[in-house]
Parts: structure tokens; C-alpha cells; sequence
């Protein structure tokens, strides 16, 4: 497969600790691949589009040892909400806040809600490559490392995602993740 043989190439380096236990990891969507890359040392679970694109993807991540959840905000959402739940108990659960669709860099509710729901902490993550092919027509400019570029994941400490949030609460925590994410990609990227 071209991806894992390009993905091979890459040099990367972790800023931050990985997650020991089970939690939700949120990224963007433009980001997705080294972060997928990375995180398959540890047998992660995957929320993945039931579109087009989102099979392509899981035909990648099931390649890389992945469990592959189908379902967006648009389609088998509460479905796959409760799955993710259910595994997040025992797994590390990677989501795409803003995916499939976006807006691009905007955190939609299920990463924080998995968390609230499953009582496991939530981590961000961020990319940034040294040597990108960025797709400007696609809504999230995806980025695409080039063969043997240096990558650097940046990865924040754990954060406490309280069962006991109100849900004015949660949606602070939802544009809380929106700020933070994009912080780390000013500040550290």
C-alpha cells in the first residue's frame, strides 16, 4: 500500500506524552494522517466517515491494525457515538473533531461528549511537517507529508473531562478544545 510505504519514510518525533491509558485523542482532520501513523502502536479505535473517502481511510487504518468505527455527525452519529463510548472504557479512541465535512479547525461536540459519557480523559494533538503537499481545494487544505520529512506530533498532557458537567459546561469544553488546538498549532507548530 503506497501510504504505508510513504508513512515509513517519515522522521517523527513526539512533543509531549503519549497516552497510557484509555482516553479520546482529538485532531484535525487536515492533520489525520501522521497522527494515525503514529498512534497504531497502540491497537487504537478510529471513528471513521461512512462516505467515499472515510472506506478509503479505513481500509488504511484496519491495515494498520486499527478497529474502525463508521459514522459522522450527518450519518449512524448516535450510533457510532454509543459505540465509541463503549470502547473508550478499554481503548484509545482517535476522532477528527471537525470531520468529515468541517468547518475546517472548528471542534463539533463528539470528541467531548465521548469523553463526558465513557469517564476518560481526552488529549489533543497536533502535527506539523517540515515538507507538506497541502490540498487547497479540499475543505480542510489537507496535508499530506512528503517522503522523508521531519514530523513533530505535539501532544498535551491529559485533560479531565468531568462526568459531572452541566451542559452549558460541555459546550464551554467543546470551544475550549477549538481554542486549544488551534493554540498549539500557533504556539508550537
Amino acid at each position: 500500500m503506497a501510504i504505508r510505504a510513504l508513512a515509513r519514510t517519515w522522521a517523527v518525533s513526539i512533543q509531549g506524552r503519549f497516552p497510557t491509558g484509555p482516553c479520546i485523542v482529538a485532531f484535525w482532520h487536515s492533520e489525520m494522517l501522521p497522527v494515525l501513523f503514529v498512534f497504531r502502536a497502540l491497537r487504537p479505535v478510529a471513528l471513521v466517515s461512512p462516505s467515499e473517502d472515510g472506506l478509503l481511510i479505513a481500509t488504511v487504518l484496519k491495515d494498520w491494525g486499527y478497529d474502525v468505527v463508521a459514522g459522522s455527525s450527518s450519518r449512524g452519529g448516535k450510533e457510532a457515538l454509543q459505540t465509541l463510548v463503549e470502547l473508550a472504557a478499554q481503548h484509545v479512541v482517535l476522532i477528527t473533531p471537525d470531520g468529515p465535512r468541517g468547518p475546517a479547525h472548528i471542534a463539533k461536540p463528539g470528541a467531548v461528549i465521548a469523553a463526558h459519557r465513557a469517564g476518560v480523559p481526552l488529549v489533543l494533538v497536533r502535527m506539523h511537517a517540515a515538507r507538506t503537499k497541502i490540498f487547497h481545494r479540499s475543505w480542510d487544505r489537507f496535508q499530506l507529508p512528503l517522503p522523508f520529512t521531519q514530523i513533530t506530533l505535539h501532544v498535551s498532557a491529559a485533560i479531565d473531562v468531568s462526568s459531572t458537567l452541566t451542559r452549558d459546561e460541555i459546550d464551554a469544553m467543546i470551544n475550549d478544545v477549538t481554542e486549544r488546538l488551534q493554540q498549539m498549532g500557533n504556539n508550537s507548530c
